[in-house]
């Protein structure tokens, strides 16, 4: 295919998928069980945090969360005090969770989510922001074994977990599946969460060069799919994503 055909062809499969068919075996399926933007932007977090494994299982464990926080995910952030319950998804564990929940508890006495998302002086765009946001998330005391469920761009990390939240709360909610409730990092920021699918189907059509699946891949990835959208390039997240996991491309 040449640019032109690869662009009809992506903006079709992006067409294709971004459709609420895809909540039904998702996720993001227990955001939508949710209508305010504190509600929405904490539990989207948390089940975009333990997102990895088989989609059953992380719908399972993130409702596992929810009966944890009665079902009220602000509510219960703001009067958080401790939790020493169970909670065990893969690697993250009730230690985890409960530093999780202290730090949220601490982000929302002085804002929220989206307020830590806010531009870095020295790092631009998304790898900025996402900076930030861990620099923030990480102020609250933590064990050290914490942190590698927060992704680090300065460590080459493709920072795929938040990039795939933050396109939930950025990106319009007008086909049923994103949520457009993040008025403060421009859509044209957006990056494409780099998982498997994307990054293989990516090779193939030849928007990335590089081998490894890491931040630097996933600028390679954006540049390209800049060109084809520069406003809404996260959109094209559902075309490679759903070549590789409903078409077997």
């Amino acid at each position: 295919m040449n640019q032109k055909e690869l662009q009809e062809f992506l903006n079709f499969k992006a067409e294709q998928y971004e459709n609420t068919d895809f909540i039904s075996s998702d996720p993001i399926q227990l955001v939508h069980e949710f209508t305010t933007k504190e509600d929405r932007e904490i539990i989207g977090f948390l089940v975009s945090t333990i997102a990895w494994g088989n989609r059953a299982s992380i719908i399972k464990s993130g409702r596992r969360i929810l009966e944890i926080m009665g079902n009220e995910p602000h509510q219960f952030i703001l009067n958080y005090t401790g939790f020493d319950g169970n909670f065990v998804h893969r690697t993250f564990n009730a230690v985890d969770l409960d530093f999780f929940f202290r730090s949220l508890h601490a982000i929302y006495q002085n804002g929220s989510l989206e307020d830590c998302f806010k531009e870095h002086p020295e790092f631009p765009g998304m790898k900025g922001r996402i900076v930030n946001f861990r620099e923030t998330f990480l102020a609250t005391k933590h064990e050290k074994r914490s942190e590698k469920h927060i992704s680090n761009p300065l460590k080459n990390s493709a920072c795929k977990r938040l990039n795939m939240y933050i396109r939930w709360m950025v990106r319009p909610a007008s086909k049923g599946v994103d949520f457009g409730i993040w008025k403060s990092i421009p859509l044209s920021e957006v990056h494409i969460p780099l998982d498997v699918h994307t990054s293989n189907n990516a090779r193939r059509l030849k928007l990335i060069s590089r081998k490894q699946d890491d931040w630097k891949a996933l600028e390679e990835l954006m540049l390209n799919l800049r060109k084809f959208d520069t406003k809404d390039p996260g959109k094209y997240d559902y075309a490679l994503f759903g070549l590789g996991a409903f078409e077997g491309f």
